[in-house]
This record gives structure tokens, C-alpha cells and sequence, in this order.
């Protein structure tokens, strides 16, 4: 799945065209480096999205092609969470 499509599934952030444009100005990761929306997520993978001054780094545990509000949590756990 792609990653701009898989930040959308997950909710990690609200709107695909959002998430393409935070790749697009670099500020997300993967296993530390930066990643293009069209990124192949996998099992397992680190991602890391910077919000402005928070950046928060997830392990991706499930991919999902839909899933409902109440479990798109469960298709990560947060790894760690900072704020500059």
C-alpha cells in the first residue's frame, strides 16, 4: 500500500492530499530516510512524521485497504512521541 494512502487509512493524518504534500516537503520518514507518498508500506516499517515543532514515530503492525475509526489505531503503535 502506498504511503500516503496508508497515513489515511491509519488516520495518522486526516486527508490523502495532506499527506502527500508532507512527503512531498520531506517531513516524513521511513526506517530513517525520507520516504515519497508512493512509498510501498510494510510490516514493520518506522515512520516518522514531523507536525511542526511534534514529531511522533509509529511501527506499522497491520495494512489495511479500509478500516473503521475505532480500529485504525490498532493498525500501529506509537514508538515514541517528542516535542522540540
Amino acid at each position: 500500500m502506498r504511503l500516503d494512502k496508508y497515513l489515511k487509512v491509519s488516520r495518522l493524518i486526516k486527508r490523502r492530499t495532506v499527506a502527500n504534500d508532507a512527503c512531498d516537503t520531506e517531513r516524513i520518514t521511513v526506517n530513517g530516510r525520507v520516504a515519497k507518498a508512493s512509498y510501498n508500506v510494510k510490516t514493520g516499517d518506522l515512520i516518522t512524521i514531523a507536525f511542526g515543532a511534534k514529531s511522533v514515530t509509529v511501527r506499522v503492525l497491520e495494512i489495511k485497504e479500509t478500516t473503521k475509526k475505532a480500529e485504525s489505531a490498532g493498525m500501529y503503535e506509537v514508538v515514541s512521541e517528542t516535542e522540540e
